[in-house]
Parts: C-alpha cells; structure tokens; sequence
C-alpha cells in the first residue's frame, strides 16, 4: 500500500527548508523502494514547529517536527511510516495543547488536505454552503449572512451582512465582488495562510457572495510578496473553472459568476478599499473620498462588495453549517470566532482560531507562553502597525471589537506582537509615524504633512529637546491625524503613538525611567 506523507508548501514552512525537507523524503522513499507520496498540505498554523511532517498510518496521521533535511534518513530507519517513536515525535497534531483547544470554523481544512486538489476539497464537505446558497437563493442567502452576525475581519468589523444588503438592493446590472488580500500588517499571516493552505474555501466564499448579490465577477486583489499564494489560487481558480464551479452556470445552476487574481505593486495603503479600488482600475492608490460608497459607485463605478480574505472565507462554514451555527459562538456583538496571529518575541507563534471573548492575557501568556527571550512581556501591539500598544495592565481585555474600543484599542486584522522589557516605547511612536510617512498616499494634509512633522517632534522628544512643549505637540498633531485624516492610514496612527505616551510616560521622559532587565 502506498504511503501518504504531508509536508507543507506554506510559505513560513518553506523559509525553514520545507522544501528541502519534501525532496529529502521523496528521495528517501525512491532508494527504499517505497511506493509513496508526499502531499504539500498548507501549515497546522503552529509555526515554531515547522516543518512539521505527517504521515499516514493506520492509527491516523502522527506528526514529526520541526524536521530538519539532515533528520529524515534517520526518521526514516527509525520508523517514520509506522508512526514510530522519535525525539521528534509529536504524535497526533490534533492532541497539541496549542491546537487541541482551537475552534477551527475557518481553518477547519487548513493543513489536513491537499491545498489544490478540488477532489480533496470535496471530500471534506468542499462547496456545500454554494449548493444550499443555490438552493436558498439570493435574498435568503445575504439573510443568512447578516443573521450569522459575521463582521469585516479586515480590521474596521463592519457587518458582512449590511455590505451585501446594500449591494444587492442596486438596480440589475454589472456588479463585482473584490477580495482584498492585501495583507500588510506586522505579525499578520492568515489571509496568506488561507490562500496557500484552502484557496477553494476563498474561490467558494467569494461565489456564494456573487450568488447573493447578483455578481458574475470577482477579483482577488492581492499583495506582491505572497507569490505562493498567487500560484495555488490560480491553480484553483483553474480547477474550479474546469470542473463547473466557476464561469457559465456555475454547479449546474442558473447563476454565472467567474474570477482571477491581480497582483497590486506593493503599497500599504491598498489594504483600504478606494486605494485598492484605484490600484485595481490600473491607477495609483489614492483614497477616494467618501461617499459614494463602493458598494454603490465601486470597481469601474459599479456596485461592489469588498470583503476581507477572512470574512469571505468563512462564508462557507456559515452557509454549510447554518446562521446559528456561527452566531452561537462569541462574545458581544463579536460573533464566530477569529483566527489570531501570535508573533514578534513570543515562544509559540502562529495562528490560534477561538471564539471571540479569550482575554489577551491568556493568548500571550498561556497559549503562546509568554515571550521567547524568557524576559517579562512588557507590551502587546494588537491590530498591526497602527494599533494601540497594551501593558500588562489591560491583559484582562476580552477580545472583542467594543471592549478594544473602549481602552482606546482595536482589532484590526487579529495580529499580536509582543515586546518583552527590553523595548523602548519611545522609539515604537517614532516608528508608527515614520511608517505612516513612508506609507502614506498622500491624498491629505493630516496624514502626509502630519506623520513627517511627527518623525521630527519624536526626534526632539528622543534627544530630551523640550521635552514638554514638544510632548504637547505630539498630542495635538495626534489629535489632528486623527480626526482629519481621510482613511485609517493617518487616523489609526496616533493610536500606537498616544497608547505608548499614555501607559509608558517614562520612556517619552515622564515619571521615573524603567529598571533595566536583570
């Protein structure tokens, strides 16, 4: 019988030598004289085990990692096909503490099949949401949408549901879906997670979406750094097409929907929705003021929903599963649950999917068990470069969009980077204005003119120049970002810089300075 081995493509898995890892294997089995296949899964999303190899045997698939190429010939003699004993050794992946305690919604498939295998897909209950979308029909659908209370896991956690409403009220005619992949915020990595480990799941969330709306086009907008994940959404994309699931009545029905994946040049600000609109159209990425809104003058002027990688991809588990299914689980008006990226100075990084409603503390310390270095966590950035920076004060912080807002954070696209006590948080305000500056499209004054006059009050406030007079220009330029800015780009800026004033007033000069680290 022929043995099944899983290695994965995923991008994170490769920069350890995955792939080194994968022809090791191969190799190995051909001198042996072993029939044998090696299946490049997506990743488990336990990164610091990567990569992280499984075979097939009769007790189920037992895991190996983090393998190394100079360890398979020895994993090999010492059993590796019957699951057998080893330093490496993990047994069942789905035993681990980190992922045993996961709800996977969204990442249920992710590492346990074949990212491009159509058939596969199938096999692990691949396109039953489309099939009882088909069934339902559009007006039913986008209720069903909205009931499941999803909102935009993009960062801003607008309901998925009131975006379709309003799409689909639109006079007949052309209308488009567009995924926005452009995943640019520090310690984030589901999006391309999903896109390298289930690109069907994306293809099937994004078609249930045209159904709904009365959209037969749709468009991956995705970031040039993630060429791993172009190449198996277009191999999917393909296989969808020739199996009926995309194009001309797709699945037998009498709805027509199809897409394809462009590949924007690189800019932060694309991740808003106009700037991707405009790099999308062929133009430079500005912001569009607003309104009209997209989901009313869109892509090339037409009616058009924009969702996030994530928000469409859990689209299919609501309609396969049910509203109620999503809805029951969460905390507040946070509802599903939220695939979180664990990264910078932790021990275990990765991805982590649960419910809405774990505190950060627990996410930082217990399941990614605090900080690498061994030194105490002195800070958490939450929602990218633009989100706020939490102490250890505000660990008892459910996650949960209303209760981030209410300490003057937020969410954002679910990425954690801890800092432990060695950090000066003077240096990370500078460097939240310096990456708005460079960032920056320049549509407004705020944003443009504000982050660069930032950079340089900073430098005052570094080298003790006024220290006061400046702090207070620091505030109110903040103030001003905020409030005048066009998009989140300048608006969200202050919020890394004056959560930094506010809870670590002794690196801006304020109040006594910190112990040094032991």
């Amino acid at each position: 019988m022929s043995v099944v081995i899983y290695v994965p493509g995923d991008a994170a898995a490769v920069a350890v030598g995955a792939d080194r890892v994968a022809k090791a294997i191969t190799e190995g089995l051909a001198r042996r004289g072993v029939e044998g296949r090696v299946v490049r899964n997506g990743s488990r999303g336990m990164i610091w085990l990567e990569p992280l190899v499984e075979v097939v045997t009769a007790a189920g698939r037992v895991g190996y990692g983090p393998v190394k190429p100079r360890d398979v010939e020895a994993l090999l003699d010492g059993g590796l096909l019957d699951g057998a004993g080893h330093d490496l050794r993990l047994g069942d992946v789905e035993k681990i503490p980190f992922f045993a305690k996961q709800e996977r919604f969204t990442f249920k498939r992710v590492g346990v099949t074949d990212p491009v295998s159509l058939d596969d897909y199938l096999a692990h209950g691949g396109y039953k949401g489309l099939e009882r979308a088909i069934a339902m029909g559009p007006a039913d659908t986008v209720e069903e949408v909205f009931n499941s209370g999803l909102r935009g896991r993009g960062g801003a956690g607008f309901p998925t549901g009131i975006k379709w409403r309003t799409v689909a009220a639109c006079a007949p005619g052309k209308k488009y879906i567009v995924c926005n992949a452009d995943e640019g915020d520090s310690g984030t990595f589901a999006d391309r997670m999903i896109m390298e480990g289930d690109p069907f799941q994306l293809i099937e969330g994004m078609t249930i979406a045209g159904v709904a709306v009365g959209a037969d086009m749709g468009y991956v907008y995705c970031r040039s750094e993630y060429p791993h994940a172009v190449i198996a959404m277009n191999k999917a994309i393909q296989a969808a097409r020739k199996a009926g699931y995309l194009g001309r009545g797709v699945a037998g029905s009498q709805y027509d929907y199809d897409m394809e994946v462009r590949v924007g040049a690189g800019a932060y600000v694309c991740g808003e929705e106009t700037s991707l609109l405009e790099s999308l159209e062929g133009r430079r990425g500005l912001v569009r003021a607003k309104p009209p809104l997209p989901a009313h003058k869109g892509l090339f002027g037409k009616p058009t929903v924009i969702n996030n990688v994530l928000s469409l991809a859990a689209v299919p588990f609501i309609l396969s599963e049910g509203a109620k299914a999503y809805a029951d689980v969460g905390f507040g008006r946070s509802r599903g649950t939220m695939p979180i990226q664990l990264a910078g100075n932790i021990k275990y990084g990765g991805l982590y999917e649960i419910a809405f409603g774990v505190t950060l503390g627990e996410l930082v310390e217990e399941v990614g068990g605090g900080t690498f270095t061994g030194l105490p966590v002195r800070a958490v950035q939450v929602g990218g470069p633009l989100g706020a920076y939490f102490p250890r004060a505000l660990f008892d912080t459910p996650f949960d969009y209303e209760a981030f807002a209410k300490k003057d954070g937020l969410i954002g696209h679910g990425g954690i980077v801890v800092f432990d006590d060695n950090v000066d948080m003077a240096k990370q305000a500078r460097f939240a204005m310096e990456f708005c500056s460079v960032e920056s499209c320049g549509k407004c004054t705020p944003c443009r003119i504000g982050s660069t006059r930032g950079v340089e009050v900073m430098d005052k406030i570094i080298a003790g120049v006024e220290r006061e007079k400046n702090l207070a220009i620091l505030e109110d330029l903040s103030h001003t970002m905020k409030l005048g800015s066009l998009c989140a780009l300048g608006g969200f800026t202050p919020y890394p810089v004056m959560s930094a004033l506010t809870h670590f007033p002794e690196d801006f000069g304020r109040g006594p300075m910190p112990l040094a680290a032991e």
